[in-house]
């Protein structure tokens, strides 16, 4: 029973040593990996901000032209006018990516 324990021991050993190495990073390797998720986590963070300024300029438009809409209107007009805000808030959007602005 020892003999068959210790002979499946050292198989295991034999058969899992030459893999090791492979599986092992040079420090040139890990700066590289490091460097390329430090790049991919600023890339999404930079589409986030972007996508969320384009939602609060729309959201802004709608909201002011809703408000307008429904003093000069009443409800028909509040609705009216969040389409219309909303139009004029993706517009705004569109002329400060134009820019260069987030």
């Amino acid at each position: 029973m020892r003999k068959k324990l210790l002979m499946a021991v050292m198989c295991i050993g034999l058969l899992g040593a030459p893999a090791t190495p492979g599986l092992a990073l040079t420090r040139q390797q890990r700066i590289a990996r490091a460097r390329h998720i430090r790049r991919i986590r600023r890339i999404r963070r930079i589409r986030h901000k972007r996508r969320m300024n384009t939602v609060r300029r729309v959201g802004v438009g709608a909201a002011g032209g809703a408000a307008i809409g429904a003093l000069a209107g009443g409800a028909k007009g509040g609705a009216i006018g969040a389409i219309a805000g909303a139009g004029a808030g993706a517009l705004y959007d569109a002329h400060k990516k134009a820019h260069g602005h987030n």
